[in-house]
């Protein structure tokens, strides 16, 4: 489900947002809402919200700084109980077609590749600073013109470059627009006990939903349904296996949306509901 997004502000150059801050809640999981090729940075200026990447999935609260390349991700509530989740952003968009006007180099010539698509970057006083300045300008727009706004996206990337411990700028800026390849395996595994549909794996691998489940079958020899139900079932009696493991923790943890869910098709595999393999296997 997305969010609904509150106190929606922007600056915008040629159509494009350049900076932006809100407020969202009652999400589950999203889509990042950066939908073209464009990388981008946000403050997370209160609560907290989780990255889900193709190999790993970020925590961030209050404080912290995300960097995200272009690339597939999703937003996820960090709570099972999402009804009051909240967490308030302000965010900064790097297109190459704006983010070349502000370097006299060509950005593009780097041939420099950082080794992740998304990270935590730590919010020192500088970056503090900038954020308020930023927030200053978004509730005064009328302030701003195209030459300040083009000003402080080029202000920000040279500070930013300086926490990546990049080369130069000019690598740093490169690198937002390489995304870092990932196997497909490692996508599989690294998600296999979320609760990602079929349409979510397809995403986070950059592929259509056809195209995932013909490499997902030439890989796996099964259905990506069939397999990964399998493998879910199998972590299940695993944990089941331990008695301080709550029932509706394990289909959490196993990734089912619902204990209901996680009751029938555990049943389905082994014949037995949660609660009585348990206790047959006492």
């Amino acid at each position: 489900m997305d969010p609904i997004v509150h106190n929606y502000k922007k600056l915008a150059y040629k159509g494009k947002t350049i900076f932006s801050k809100m407020v969202l809640n009652e999400y589950q999981r999203f889509e990042k809402y950066f939908q073209e090729n464009e990388a981008c940075f946000m403050f997370i200026d209160d609560g907290s919200i989780l990255l889900r990447t193709p190999d790993k999935t970020l925590y961030f609260k209050s404080g912290d700084g995300l960097l995200a390349k272009c690339g597939n991700y999703f937003f996820e509530s960090t709570k099972r109980n999402n009804s009051d989740e909240k967490v308030s952003l302000i965010t900064a968009y790097f297109y190459p077609e704006i983010v070349t006007k502000l370097f006299d180099e060509d950005i593009f010539s780097s041939n420099y590749q950082s080794n992740y698509n998304a990270t935590k970057i730590i919010v020192d006083k500088l970056l503090t600073n900038f954020k308020e300045n930023i927030n200053f300008l978004l509730d005064n727009p009328d302030v701003v013109d195209e030459q300040l706004l083009l000003t402080k996206l080029k202000e920000f990337l040279i500070l930013l470059a300086k926490q990546d411990n990049a080369p130069n700028v000019i690598d740093f800026v490169s690198s937002f627009f390489k995304p870092y390849e990932y196997d497909f395996k490692t996508i599989i595994e690294k998600n296999l006990f979320s609760s990602l549909s079929l349409a979510e794996f397809a995403k986070l691998c950059g592929m259509s939903l056809a195209t995932f489940k013909r490499k997902f079958e030439a890989y796996y020899h099964e259905s990506p349904k069939k397999y990964i139900n399998s493998k879910k079932i199998e972590r299940a009696i695993q944990l089941l296996a331990i008695p301080e493991n709550r029932v509706g923790d394990i289909a959490y943890d196993c990734g089912f949306d619902t204990i209901k869910s996680f009751n029938r098709n555990f049943k389905s595999k082994t014949g037995k509901s949660p609660t009585e393999y348990r206790k047959n296997s006492d």
